[in-house]
């Protein structure tokens, strides 16, 4: 540095020495000095770079009497400021003082060595200093119009003091603690965090510190349920998390991945489907119930057996809906009976009860153990205690059939809240009140379809007679803290048959409608941010997450939409309506439901006596996570390897080039 700050005086003085020669050249025009006095100027300037370049001489006359003298009224003024800080000090609090040690660097542990640092860069600059003033001064008294040059040097010199100062000055990772310091560096994102990792080391030390790295990581929503100690370095996890959203979002585009139907071999017909994360759960026309684990593909679909009553009757009644989350799966009969079972044990039921007559709807919290079920005008909640005790918090009855049922969800701390939908109006349902709460009722329009968020509860109304000249079928949403409408929007001439408010972005509502389109509102604004047209026979299933839409047709068609673009990514058809669409990022589930439980055209030559496999639905588990160019993704009829003799299993390898297979085979 001191090498430096030389070279840069060096320069500055040629600089200053250029203009004042030009300044010289001026005078001697106008004025018409002698030629002796131009060459004694030339001999002091000479003197006075002579006595820069010699330290030895600056160090002599810097330590003359007169200097001294300057030095000790230096050192008295530095003694009264002290004793004057010491005395405000003593009027201040003790935090202040203490506040104000941290700032000036006196609780450092390199407070010594900056000290030492700075005192030896003052007396190097006095030194220097005087010898420049002497050489000024007598300059000065040989010239008198070399005064702005004088006052340039000084100029100089207060600037090199600065640039001193500044280098003397300590950034915050010596003085400041390092628990300050990271906690300004929280603020930066990833590519500010990597651009201050280049200054200095101990800059890189803070900006890929673990703490940092852990919170964005969890921020953008990977590994929500691990703690810092779980990864050597977090840095390296986000970005292969980043990585492998990236692979699986280019694979949701192209469609790549594994696809697997999830059949029930003994070929009942499928009545109702629901899934949540990992789990997948079925039911049959013949009280049948599976469970499946995507996650764990080695174990087949686990059996849920039913309650005594149901496995006693000839024939075992229908299930009608089923309901699943994390821990437990819920069963719904036609005969009124619910059974619970456990999603870790299966198993025997762990919880059973029956509701007289059938039941309309069932909702299951995805994120706590509420159960509620309709049978009519019944509506009935169940929760488990803090032990695993299911018991019943409250029964109400409604003046009017229950058509749809919703559970909010995350009410863990205030308690369960259930949405309902019978006929024209909707309620909300809290077990520490005594009646329901009337949200919307308006005579002569029925409500179509219900979802429910955490904040918000949105459901379709569809409009009749006169009232089709103010716009047509709306979308409600009423907030659940206040039970006042925040938003209205569509204005269809078709009824809305599904709404997907619970696992879409923040302020957007996606919607299907009869009208064959689905829409997507942001409720902030309550306008359109798409309008898809996607389905002939309209829209039975929809969710939508930040990027893409995926939606069923009662035509079977699953289709997946970019929803920037509006733009239809790829389809995939089956011979039922859609009656489950469900996604995470890597998986997805669709369901294909047929809307006849008792087909006809079952026979004896059929593979199943109940019906045919083409009748029986499909249940298909997408997984684009995989990749499908692996060996376990082949069909068995292109992996042959030619070692088995028979040849009625269609050991044919599809890959290898027909001559070669010729000429493997002369008889061929």
């Amino acid at each position: 540095m001191a090498n430096e700050l030389a070279a840069f005086r060096e320069s500055w003085k040629q600089e200053l020495t250029s203009k004042k020669e030009e300044q010289q050249l001026v005078s001697a025009t106008s004025t018409s000095r002698s030629v002796p006095e131009q060459a004694g100027n030339r001999d002091s300037k000479n003197r006075y770079f002579e006595d820069f370049n010699n330290p030895s001489k600056e160090q002599s006359e810097a330590c003359s009497p007169l200097k001294s003298d300057g030095c000790t009224e230096d050192k008295g003024r530095v003694v009264e400021g002290g004793e004057k800080a010491a005395a405000e000090s003593e009027d201040q609090p003790e935090y202040v003082s203490i506040a104000r040690s941290l700032l000036d660097g006196r609780t450092s542990p390199l407070l010594e060595r900056i000290e030492e640092e700075r005192s030896r860069r003052k007396r190097q600059y006095h030194n220097v200093t005087n010898v420049r003033r002497a050489s000024l001064q007598h300059q000065q008294q040989q010239q008198q119009p070399q005064r702005k040059v004088k006052k340039d040097e000084e100029l100089l010199e207060q600037l090199i003091q600065d640039l001193n100062e500044v280098n003397d000055i300590p950034f915050f990772d010596i003085e400041l603690p390092y628990e300050l310091a990271l906690k300004i560096f929280q603020y930066l994102n990833c590519t500010e965090l990597g651009r201050c990792a280049q200054v200095s080391r101990a800059w890189r030390a803070l900006a890929e510190d673990s703490v940092l790295w852990f919170k964005m990581c969890v921020g953008e929503g990977y590994h929500q349920d691990a703690s810092v100690a779980d990864s050597p370095c977090w840095k390296s996890t986000l970005r292969d998390c980043r990585n492998s959203a990236k692979t699986v979002r280019s694979n949701w585009k192209n469609r790549v991945g594994s696809i697997s139907q999830l059949q029930f071999e003994l070929g009942k017909v499928l009545c109702d489907v629901s899934s949540c994360d990992n789990f997948v759960l079925a039911g049959y026309t013949s009280g049948d119930v599976r469970l499946w684990d995507t996650l764990h593909w080695d174990s087949t679909a686990s059996f849920l057996k039913s309650n005594s009553l149901s496995v006693n009757t000839n024939p075992r009644p229908h299930v009608t809906h089923v309901q699943v989350n994390s821990t437990v799966a819920a069963a719904a009969y036609e005969d009124g009976c619910v059974d619970l079972w456990s999603t870790e044990t299966g198993g025997e039921p762990i919880y059973h009860y029956q509701i007289p007559g059938k039941i309309q709807a069932l909702a299951l919290s995805p994120d706590s153990p509420v159960l509620g079920s309709a049978a009519g005008s019944d509506v009935r909640l169940d929760r488990a205690d803090d032990r695993g005790y299911w018991r019943t918090l409250c029964r109400v009855q409604l003046p009017k059939t229950v058509e749809s049922l919703v559970l909010v969800p995350g009410r863990n701390q205030q308690g369960p809240l259930a949405a309902l939908a019978a006929g024209e109006a909707v309620y909300l349902l809290d077990p520490l009140e005594e009646e329901p709460k009337s949200l919307h009722s308006v005579y002569g329009h029925p409500v179509t379809c219900l979802d429910a968020s955490d904040s918000n509860v949105a459901f379709g109304v569809k409009r009749t007679g006169w009232a089709m000249h103010d716009g047509g079928n709306k979308i409600h949403v009423y907030s659940v803290e206040t039970g006042k409408q925040t938003v209205c929007v569509g204005n269809s001439p078709g009824d809305f048959t599904c709404i997907n408010l619970r696992d879409s972005p923040v302020h957007l509502l996606v919607c299907g409608n009869k009208d064959r389109r689905v829409r997507v509102f942001d409720l902030r604004t309550g306008s359109s941010v798409a309008s898809l047209y996607a389905h002939h026979l309209g829209v039975t299933s929809v969710q939508a997450d930040d990027w893409k839409i995926v939606s069923g047709g009662e035509e079977g068609l699953v289709c997946v939409w970019e929803m920037r673009m509006g733009a239809k990514l790829w389809e995939m058809h089956n011979r039922h309506p859609v009656r489950h669409v469900r996604f995470n990022i890597s998986n997805l589930v669709t369901a294909n439901i047929p809307d006849d439980k008792s087909p006809r055209g079952a026979c004896i030559t059929d593979d199943d006596l109940t019906a045919h496999r083409r009748h029986r639905g499909v249940i298909c588990h997408y997984d684009f996570s995989e990749d499908a160019s692996s060996q376990d993704h082949i069909l068995p009829i292109c992996r042959s390897d030619y070692t088995e003799s028979y040849g009625y299993n269609y050991n044919i390898g599809l890959t290898v080039p027909y001559d070669r297979l010729a000429g493997s085979h002369p008889s061929h």
